[in-house]
């Protein structure tokens, strides 16, 4: 599978990609409040290229266990001043991390290349039409409920499946608006709604996605069923087992993983990624 992003080629036949976290955000779980600025934001993010990012993305809304929206305006506010400064120096390319048409348009006017919606285009009826007015690559997420209620006793029939058909009415939507297949990616959603065991039933299954034929990001990164895994680790001390789920995430069928810790990531990604293609 090859995924084209305006220039950029990313051809999962030859190994795994790092999507780096970059919140502009005062309340995200890990580093809210840390890269706020933009000037910190666009050198946190030249430094994760430098470690060996592929993928920035910024995000500018919480969308942490109980977080509540903000307006349109304070996102755009806080992403495209950072794309902007990022672009001026870096070619590399630049998600924004949004469920909100017109922050999306906004970000891709400033030279973001990438859509990542977690609601995968089910909580704005117009960004469909962006993406594919853009030509936009898409991540279409798996989510249940929303950002404030998501972790209030989520419940499932049959987590799997219905995850793939959320994911797939995701995909139709897109197709319907003239999102080409070819840009579109998928996301199990972990910790979006979903338990521990959720999480963990996601990342043991995750080749089950490879059905939808389309390249799957993950993103466990620092996540709280990590910390409760390792007895309430808070979220600057989940590195090792960030490292472990992305591995897992690899061997299973991950083409993407959306990471804090980039440097460590890139490592451990090129080991699962010798040992899967061994």
């Amino acid at each position: 599978m090859i995924l084209r992003a305006g220039p950029h080629l990313f051809d999962f036949s030859q190994r795994t990609f790092i999507m780096g976290i970059l919140n502009v955000t005062p309340d995200s779980f890990s580093d809210g409040g840390l890269y706020a600025d933009p000037s910190k934001a666009v050198d946190h993010a030249l430094k994760m290229a430098e470690a060996g990012a592929d993928i920035i993305d910024i995000g500018g809304e919480s969308t942490r266990p109980g977080s509540l929206p903000v307006y349109a305006e304070l996102e755009i506010r806080r992403t495209v001043p950072v794309i902007e400064a990022l672009r001026k120096r870096s070619s590399l390319p630049v998600s924004i991390d949004t469920y909100r048409s017109d922050v999306a348009r906004a970000a891709l006017e400033a030279g973001a290349d990438i859509i990542n919606d977690i609601s995968g285009m089910r909580f704005d009826s117009e960004m469909p039409g962006v993406a594919a007015r853009y030509k936009a690559p898409v991540v279409l997420m798996h989510i249940k409920g929303t950002p404030g209620d998501m972790q209030k006793n989520p419940v499932y029939e049959a987590l799997i499946p219905e995850i793939i058909d959320y994911l797939r009415g995701s995909i139709h939507i897109a197709m319907e608006a003239g999102v080409e297949r070819e840009k579109l990616v998928i996301d199990p959603g972990i910790g979006f709604g979903k338990t521990v065991s959720h999480n963990l039933e996601i990342l043991k299954n995750l080749e089950t996605f490879t059905g939808l034929g389309l390249p799957i990001l993950a993103g466990p990164s620092r996540k709280a069923f990590i910390g409760n895994i390792l007895g309430g680790l808070p979220a600057n001390e989940r590195l090792e087992g960030t490292l472990a789920a992305i591995s897992i995430a690899v061997m299973n069928g991950a083409n993407i993983v959306r990471v804090h810790d980039v440097r460590q990531a890139v490592r451990a990604v090129k080991i699962a990624d010798a040992i899967k293609r061994a």
